[in-house]
């Protein structure tokens, strides 16, 4: 079954909506469909725990259901680097955790399972490690979302060039139009997607435009026009 790791240029590069998108078009397909955020923080208490909108949003597109501990098995409040709100919460991180905690779900029959990391590439997960680490040891393939914003060049072009130094596959990459005024002046806009396509590694998935909405499910379905599977 093909299995992702989904990373970003940047926090909020748009890793959530980019995953959901891909996951909505599977469904599409007629698809089986799951999407993991092991970690997240900036969660919100409820009666039922902490929850995470990034993980909410990809337990909506998983088909078929399952319990949300098993997306996001880490989740704490603090909106705060992963690592630092794990050392707060007194939990201990680390990648051989993080594979036993997965290693059930990622054995799911499933026709397409994306692991969605936090933050960027090299997010710590400790202090020896970080959560890149998960795509060497799981030996996931890489799908990385640029933030299209102004510096998006130099962030994805580091990416890329870290995940080559772990001799990580890079699957594709999906752009997506964080900043409205980046694409203003079209044919500077074009000129910079050429750079991209032309330096990173992988076939480019999509580009997605400026989304605006708070539902979720509708945004992923918007996404989900403006993207191939990988």
């Amino acid at each position: 079954m093909p299995s992702y790791f989904v990373t970003g240029t940047d926090t909020d590069a748009g890793k959530t909506l980019a995953s959901s998108g891909l996951l909505a078009l599977a469904r599409r397909q007629g698809q089986t469909t799951l999407g993991l955020k092991p970690i997240a923080s900036g969660c919100e208490s409820t009666a039922e725990g902490l929850r995470n909108i990034d993980a909410l949003t990809l337990q909506a597109q998983s088909v078929p259901s399952v319990p949300y501990d098993d997306i996001n098995p880490f989740a704490f409040a603090p909106p705060i680097a992963p690592h630092l709100a794990a050392r707060y919460a007194g939990v201990d991180l680390s990648l051989d955790r993080l594979c036993h905690t997965l290693g059930g779900s990622l054995e799911l029959p499933r026709d397409l399972i994306l692991v969605e990391g936090a933050g960027g590439y090299r997010v710590p997960l400790n202090d020896q490690e970080d959560l890149a680490g998960l795509a060497t040891r799981l030996q996931l393939p890489v799908i990385l979302v640029v933030g299209l914003k102004l510096g998006c060049l130099n962030h994805a072009l580091l990416t890329a060039e870290a995940l080559k130094a772990d001799g990580v596959t890079c699957a594709g990459w999906i752009g997506n139009l964080v900043d409205p005024g980046f694409a203003e002046d079209e044919t500077l806009y074009r000129d910079n997607l050429d750079h991209l396509k032309a330096r990173l590694l992988g076939p480019c998935l999509g580009i997605i435009p400026r989304l605006d909405g708070s539902d979720h499910r509708a945004l992923a379905d918007q996404a989900a026009d403006h993207l191939s599977l990988p």
